[in-house]
């Protein structure tokens, strides 16, 4: 899954996160995500279930909803009760809470908003900018930020066209440019950071993220130019293009006595101190 689409899998209804996935031109919700948020229920699986049981199987009626592959707690993806806004909202109606109606409307907003990015990509990338503005990143850092989603799309959208198929030879070449790098898999660098199931580039200084983009660049061009085929040839690519990005961080550490990779994290720091330590990062 492209970095991008990782960024819009998750949308937020009154603090409650929904998992979501684009799926044949539209927005397919997780629709136990969407019971707990409704509902509170410390057991929203079982709720679903028995909405199910009395709603749609004792009806015999056609279920309204697909399985589909949605990151899970553990990190993995599982398949997932899913179901698209029109549907949902046939699901909605089956649930008594007072939230559903305030539920609808801001699920009607997110389905409209996507048709406009797609329609004005620019959009994307300007709500994109303001969640990372209101969680108190510099302007310096978004655009870096954002910058480095657009280069890992590029490299992403190129391992398809060489026949690396998604999610798991994705991992194995992205680790490969992240060792040669930064010396650790993302999964490593994760813990060094202190990081669970945070993104860990939204907790990278600058630096960590421009070598990022340099090691992801130089991967893309060196797949180009060799044109790479499968899993071998691209990861010979990838441990290349991640060893010009280890070798210029080196270079760089060695000038200014001072180390690139940083335990530094942004959790649960105010908004005004994370300012000043991306600041401090430059």
């Amino acid at each position: 899954m492209a970095e991008k689409e990782r960024q819009k899998g998750l949308v937020v209804f009154q603090d409650k996160k929904i998992r979501r996935l684009w799926h044949n031109n539209e927005w397919f919700f997780s629709v136990v995500d969407v019971v707990e948020a409704l509902t509170d229920s410390p057991t929203p699986r079982q709720y679903w279930g028995k909405i199910k049981d009395r709603e749609f199987v004792a009806f015999e009626l056609s279920p309204i909803w697909v399985q589909l592959k949605l990151m899970a707690e553990d990190g993995k993806l599982r398949e997932t009760d899913c179901a698209d806004t029109k549907n949902m909202f046939r699901i909605i109606q089956s649930i008594p809470s007072p939230k559903a109606e305030p539920f609808k409307q801001w699920l009607a907003q997110v389905g409209y908003e996507r048709i406009q990015e797609i329609e004005n990509p620019e959009l994307a990338q300007k709500r994109m900018k303001e969640i990372y503005h209101a969680k108190g990143y510099s302007d310096d850092w978004i655009e870096k930020r954002v910058r480095g989603i657009a280069v890992r799309d590029e490299l992403t959208d190129e391992w398809k066209k060489r026949g690396v198929q998604e999610e798991k030879e994705f991992a194995v070449l992205t680790a490969e440019i992240s060792k040669a790098t930064f010396g650790m898999t993302p999964s490593e660098y994760q813990k060094f950071k202190g990081l669970k199931k945070e993104n860990l580039r939204d907790h990278m200084n600058d630096l960590e993220l421009i070598f990022s983009m340099l090691g992801e660049r130089a991967t893309t061009e060196i797949a180009r130019t060799k044109d790479a085929h499968g899993l071998v040839e691209n990861k010979d690519a990838a441990i290349k293009g991640g060893k010009i990005a280890g070798d210029a961080r080196k270079k760089l550490e060695i000038e200014t006595k001072r180390k690139v990779i940083s335990h530094e994290n942004y959790l649960d720091v105010p908004e005004n101190e994370k300012r000043k330590q991306l600041k401090r990062s430059k």
